[in-house]
């Protein structure tokens, strides 16, 4: 298998909040315990709404910036992103996400015949396969997210499973059933690090935003801001006394992309 050292794949677990993330997600803290990743804290941009934080991520942008303020604005981001920066610099790129972010980066509004599966080089996610329901599994996602690897072997990967903010918005982010929907969860990315690990890709693995006991978000409580950031690969420093930004998740993925003068911030002391 070709060395995968200067490939990302980025995953936004859509609604994870971080102390669910650090007592449930026993998988990827077994990977953190033998110093294959490392756990941070990132306190999430306002509003914070999945929307306008999908652009925060992609593009390092708040959302009083971008314009893209609450979740039905439907229009294209007006920003670089990256996507737009690693075509511009001879990239590949692909996702497996809801159709938000095909419409934020590729067409609005969202066809989903037209749009669903997206294959157009001249496009900023080339390779996409998108879907418009929130309770498509997440186990199917990551076989989406597997497929476009296997046949496409994108420099960039974004992967965003929508099930953890389903089960938030149905029964709370103090509920058995949240806590057991991040644990499923956890279990169907076991099925996939070891080998994305094994060759060698950078992986990180975050949130948009928290959930709400009131099944919701949107506001400034502890538990719809503050989400988690695991970082797995050999060009990462792990050192835990980093203090990443959500503005910052660009930059870096920019950096390990080796983008030329991308013009994103990047956390001081996350990369090697």
């Amino acid at each position: 298998m070709a060395d995968k050292t200067n490939k990302v794949i980025l995953v936004v677990l859509d609604g994870l909040r971080f102390e669910t993330a650090e007592k449930c997600m026993g998988f990827l803290q077994a990977l953190c315990a033998q110093g294959s990743a490392t756990l941070y804290k990132l306190e999430c941009e306002l509003p914070s709404l999945s929307r306008p934080l999908y652009e925060t991520i992609l593009t390092g942008v708040t959302p009083a910036t971008s314009g893209i303020v609450h979740n039905q604005i439907t229009r294209n981001s007006s920003q670089q992103s990256i996507f737009s920066l690693a075509q511009q610099a001879g990239l590949t790129t692909a996702a497996a996400a809801y159709h938000w972010v095909s419409e934020l980066y590729n067409r609005a509004p969202y066809d989903p015949i037209r749009d669903r599966h997206t294959s157009n080089a001249e496009y900023l996610i080339q390779y996409g396969c998108f879907y418009h329901a929130d309770h498509y599994p997440d186990d199917h996602l990551l076989l989406d997210a597997e497929m476009l690897l296997q046949r496409h072997d994108p420099d960039f990967l974004l992967i965003h499973p929508m099930n953890i903010d389903d089960a938030g918005h149905r029964e709370g982010g103090d509920s058995a059933h949240y806590r057991n929907r991040v644990r499923h969860t956890d279990v169907a990315l076991s099925n996939h690090l070891p080998r994305w690990i094994d060759a060698g890709y950078q992986i990180l693995i975050t949130a948009d935003h928290g959930m709400n006991s009131d099944r919701s978000h949107g506001g400034i409580l502890p538990e719809e801001r503050e989400i988690p950031l695991f970082a797995i690969g050999s060009r990462f420093s792990h050192l835990q006394q980093c203090i990443p930004e959500q503005t910052e998740i660009c930059g870096v993925a920019c950096e390990l992309l080796k983008i030329p003068n991308h013009g994103k911030s990047v956390t001081e002391g996350l990369l090697q």
